[in-house]
């Protein structure tokens, strides 16, 4: 008899009904008969034994459904550590500047956040070439590095950047190497995107939308005006001038959620400018945000993205035209891809120590280096926060601190233990960084959220497969499973 309840998550589709199954990560496809006693069991607190259903019989029999849970959070990586950050960091950013141009209202650095605020701080040359010296002194064991220039706005400092490109280029003697460059497209000449052009510097220019998007939340420090007839005719300049190089040229999207989401979508999907372009999409940052901060999102912005993606679905069944699918929504089916199938590889059993998803390796997929030489994990995070500080140029790594935000899943060890979706968690240590350590709390506020989102990927993911859509030429995405035809996906 069976005694403990499965390690698992129920959840259904408007043409089926499912299991994920925490332990194995497999979804498995059941009868209705079969979900309503799973839920009824699940649900139930009573210790009176009843006779299971044969088809979760079979299951159990093959492996499935279990209750064992992790015994303790640890990222796998965690004691490799010091090789890793000493061999294998492939790319560095480095903060040119703290000066902007601009002022735009949603700007970690606007004083809405708990970060720096913009300030005429330069980095130095000095600085700079310790910052990429580290880079290639910690990157023998790849092939290939990366620089970016960050800021403020790094293009005020052209002629900087040109000395870091080719101090750079003489020091990576053997490697190759490669920079890109974020900017918001104010500061644009032919000299400047020849040099790019010559030294292969990637460009990606952030522009939110049409005219009455951009300006209203994108503006020059000066006189406050809005910046889209600018960067508008920057963009179509290089485009014109240099149509090879403008192939490689991307955009950065900040999406207002309080804004409506078609106005930005039919822009960049119509817009024959960015007809071939990749535009890619973010929202309005809560991450350190203070009160003036609003993020709510309005129910018509929700609404139209779902029928944007609705619509995309329509288009893999050749039910649609896709380009009459927001171009900010195409990307979704390969991110459905990745998380649902291609890294969601079936296992026996969840291991005794584990860390849950989110973490990346601190330092080492976007190691950001300040305009003082202090190392962060990105630039996202706020530089005022102590336990974000992972080294300094001068020092090296701190090492500590970098396994302390690998391991922020120990701060939340018990709820963590017991949550289904542990595999697909995205929340790194910025959402749980309270400037001088952690918060419990505050990563516990992301939680609801971020299950709600993995599901609703899940049941996306689901329905596209009862429709027959393929994610892999080798069609293993959905195979008979039980006597009785569930299946498993």
């Amino acid at each position: 008899m069976i005694k403990d309840k499965p390690f698992i998550h129920l959840f259904k589709t408007p043409g089926s009904y499912y299991i994920y199954d925490v332990n194995t990560n497999a979804i498995l496809s059941v009868d209705k008969d079969v979900f309503d006693f799973l839920e009824y069991k699940m649900d139930s607190n009573t210790s009176k034994e009843v006779d299971w259903p044969s088809e979760i019989v079979e299951f159990i029999d093959n492996g499935f459904l279990s209750s064992n849970k992790i015994k303790e959070i640890e990222h796998s990586d965690t004691d490799l550590l010091p090789d890793i950050l000493s061999n294998n960091v492939p790319r560095i950013t480095l903060q040119i500047t703290q000066q902007c141009n601009l002022r735009c209202k949603y700007c970690i650095y606007s004083g809405s956040y708990s970060n720096r605020h913009h300030s005429k701080k330069n980095m130095s040359f000095e600085t700079a070439k310790k910052g990429i010296d580290f880079l290639i002194n910690h990157s023998n064991g790849v092939n290939e590095i990366n620089i970016g220039f960050y800021g403020g706005e790094p293009l005020l400092e052209f002629k900087f950047i040109k000395k870091c490109v080719e101090y750079a280029e003489e020091q990576a003697e053997g490697k190759d190497i490669s920079f890109n460059i974020t900017s918001n497209g104010t500061i644009i000449n032919r000299e400047i995107i020849e040099y790019f052009d010559k030294h292969n510097i990637i460009l990606m220019i952030s522009l939110d939308g049409p005219k009455e998007i951009q300006d209203r939340n994108r503006q020059f420090a000066m006189d406050g005006k809005g910046t889209f007839e600018k960067v508008i005719k920057n963009v179509e300049f290089i485009k014109s001038e240099f149509p090879e190089y403008f192939k490689k040229v991307t955009f950065n999207a900040v999406m207002d959620s309080r804004n409506n989401f078609n106005c930005s979508s039919e822009f960049f999907t119509t817009y024959e400018t960015f007809k071939d372009s990749l535009v890619n999409v973010s929202l309005v940052s809560d991450g350190y945000s203070e009160e003036t901060v609003d993020s709510e999102i309005s129910d018509e912005f929700i609404f139209n993205q779902e029928y944007e993606i609705f619509k995309l679905f329509l288009s893999k069944f050749n039910r649609l035209d896709e380009e009459n699918v927001s171009k900010l929504i195409r990307v979704y089916i390969n991110q459905i891809k990745l998380d649902m199938y291609d890294k969601r590889t079936i296992t026996h059993r969840l291991p005794d120590k584990v860390h849950h998803g989110g973490p990346c390796i601190p330092g080492v997929q976007r190691l950001f280096m300040n305009a003082d030489g202090n190392l962060f994990p990105c630039e996202r995070v706020s530089e005022l926060s102590s336990i974000m500080n992972i080294g300094n140029v001068n020092d090296g790594f701190y090492i500590d601190n970098v396994s302390k935000l690998l391991n922020v899943g120990k701060i939340t060890e018990e709820k963590c233990k017991n949550c289904w979706c542990f595999r697909f968690c995205g929340l790194c240590a910025a959402s749980a960084d309270h400037l001088d350590g952690f918060s419990e709390e505050l990563k516990t506020s992301h939680c609801s959220a971020t299950a709600n989102q993995v599901e609703e990927m899940m049941k996306d993911y689901c329905t596209l497969v009862e429709f027959g859509y393929k994610f892999s030429d080798n069609d293993k995405e959905i195979i008979p499973y039980t006597s009785k035809g569930d299946k498993i996906l």
